[in-house]
């Protein structure tokens, strides 16, 4: 596999706004440019399941994944409708729970359901309590991020979601799988909260990419786990370090702190609470434990939804895409219009050479089309090219992070896994590997 060194670059910040190109047919003998015309145009954020009749419905499902039946409970908010895009929330139980116990709320109801974010929700959200093997989340050898993977694809296949505010809780083991998603899949969660988690036990592929973190901790309950789980995100999204506020012991308070500085899209909140391995801590009374009366839920979806939390998500008209691997963005050389002009990944900015828009399945950038040439190969190289509505320029955006091509099903990747400023983009057999995955910005 070869590979080009483009360390030389200029940078021009051009004002019209760039399109994201999905399309791509045969330069040879192409069909003349078009304008599109409104039915052309899709929200980049939409899943296949948008404007389909839904066969899933509310209530337990089986999956197979990773040659074993796994099981979760769908909650399809009563009026739901398949022209909106639905927040997708998953919530995981802890050790020795189960997906019952989350989905019904336990011995607090309906109040609780889903940590009680279901109510919270004004059904603007799906919501999924998977159930782990052997009532845990040991995820061995990647068989639980798998088994969320094959939930993604068989939800968004049938249901509308917008693919920008995907979400994942949980309490102690649950938490701990939550952190393990936003190790491994950064590109595919919005934001996780991990309540009382006792660390990593549920693995940490990756771990270097940010992601919007909220940590919920008791300080009798190994709070310097905590701590430093909390900093691995300040570090990952940029936070300015400090030593938040924590309430004193005997004071049966909590204390919410917003880090500054964090890059946008990515804070990170901490929230501890006086007390010790719990889920549903109520300010002002010693060990209680209630989901129907604790901040921590109201903490929780303002988190995720509200002015702490990571925002509503990239426009889905125009946006970047930022590799997984890299941190950096899909990026038109030099900002150079010319027909050929090499796609790099470089340091995500606002320029228009980075700015896409989806139209049908045409990505376009800088009033051109994201193109690979005629009957390309592993190993050629992605440029930009006059649209003109060949299967070279039609794109796949794919579920686990990937960007497929049409016409030949190769994806769209960083040659050699490079994360430097100018490492070229080509086309390769796809693996899924975080050279391969990428996120709207």
């Amino acid at each position: 596999m070869s590979k080009e060194n483009r360390l030389h670059r200029r940078w021009t910040l051009i004002g019209a706004a760039a399109v994201l190109l999905l399309t791509g047919a045969d330069v040879a003998g192409a069909e003349p440019a078009r304008a599109p015309v409104a039915a052309d145009v899709v929200t980049a954020a939409a899943t296949p399941g948008c404007g389909k009749t839904p066969t899933l419905r509310s209530g337990t499902h089986t999956i197979q994944s990773g040659g074993k039946t796994r099981s979760f409970i769908l909650s399809v908010p009563d009026t739901y409708n398949n022209t909106y895009q639905h927040r997708l929330v998953f919530g995981f139980h802890w050790l020795g729970g189960t997906m019952n116990q989350v989905a019904g709320g336990g011995s607090d109801g309906a109040v609780y359901a889903h940590y009680g974010l279901k109510q919270l929700s004004n059904n603007t959200a799906i919501f999924v309590a998977p159930q782990g093997l052997n009532n845990g989340w040991g995820n061995s050898g990647g068989e639980d991020v798998n088994f969320v993977d094959a939930m993604i694809k068989r939800i968004e296949d049938d249901l509308c979601v917008d693919t920008t505010q995907r979400f994942s809780l949980g309490f102690s083991y649950g938490g701990a799988m939550s952190i393990s998603l936003a190790c491994s899949r950064p590109t595919m969660f919005r934001a996780i909260a991990a309540i009382a988690s006792p660390g990593e036990i549920s693995g940490c592929s990756g771990g270097t990419a940010p992601v919007a973190y909220m940590g919920i901790h008791g300080l009798s309950d190994n709070i310097g786990g905590g701590r430093a789980q909390r900093d691995r995100w300040v570090r990952n999204n940029g936070c300015t370090a400090q030593n938040p506020p924590e309430p004193a012991r005997g004071s049966n308070t909590h204390i919410s702190t917003a880090y500054s500085g964090c890059r946008t899209g990515y804070p990170v909140v901490w929230a501890p609470f006086d007390g010790g391995h719990q889920q549903g801590p109520v300010d002002g009374c010693a060990g209680c434990e209630s989901g129907a009366r604790s901040w921590v839920k109201g903490e929780v979806w303002k988190f995720f939804t509200g002015d702490q939390g990571p925002g509503p998500g990239p426009d889905p008209t125009t946006f970047r895409l930022r590799g997984e691997a890299s941190g950096r963005c899909l990026d038109v050389n030099g900002a150079n219009s010319a027909n050929g002009t090499a796609m790099i990944i470089w340091d995500c900015n606002s320029g228009a050479n980075q700015q896409f828009t989806l139209n049908g399945k045409a990505l376009q950038v800088m009033g051109k089309c994201l193109d690979t040439p005629a009957n390309a190969a592993a190993g050629a190289r992605v440029q930009i090219w006059d649209c003109h509505g060949g299967t070279n320029q039609q794109w796949n955006v794919n579920s686990n992070g990937t960007v497929s091509n049409a016409q030949n099903g190769l994806c769209l990747d960083v040659n050699g896994a490079a994360t430097a400023n100018g490492s070229t983009v080509i086309l390769w057999n796809c693996h899924t590997g975080a050279n391969q995955r990428w996120a709207r910005a």
